[in-house]
């Protein structure tokens, strides 16, 4: 029987930029790092009242790079203010790529572009 859910990887080509991106533009931090068996270096990314991490895996040297399609996955974040962080996160370099869009129930939507591109959902849930 599954237990719970450990972590989700994610394969870049540049794992320093990325790392950056989920500390400076997300303000999360990365609990550990290590190089895999197989020769992967990997980061794993602790998310804030989970024990879920996001693992990120750059490949050894001569794999393939990754070409992430668009809108084929997205992690999702809660955030208390959307427009406070937009703000904060414009001033480090980071803008919304969408939104912020009003939703039905009350709450709030917006999306980051990650490096790579992937993207970043953020919630603000209704009040």
């Amino acid at each position: 029987m599954i237990k719970k859910l450990l972590h989700t990887r994610m394969r870049v080509n540049d794992l320093e930029r990325t790392v950056k991106f989920y500390v400076e533009a997300l303000g999360l931090r990365v609990s550990r790092r290590n190089t895999s068996p197989r020769g992967a270096e990997l980061a794993f990314i602790a998310t804030p009242n989970s024990d879920e991490e996001i693992e990120l895996c750059q490949m050894p040297a001569g794999a393939p790079s990754v070409q992430v399609q668009p809108d084929l996955m997205h992690l999702a974040f809660e955030v208390d203010d959307l427009a406070a962080f937009a703000a904060e996160a414009a001033k480090k370099g980071y803008p919304l790529s969408d939104g912020p869009t009003p939703m039905k129930n009350g709450g709030v939507i917006a999306f980051i572009d990650a490096p790579e591109g992937y993207e970043v959902e953020l919630i603000q849930k209704p009040k």
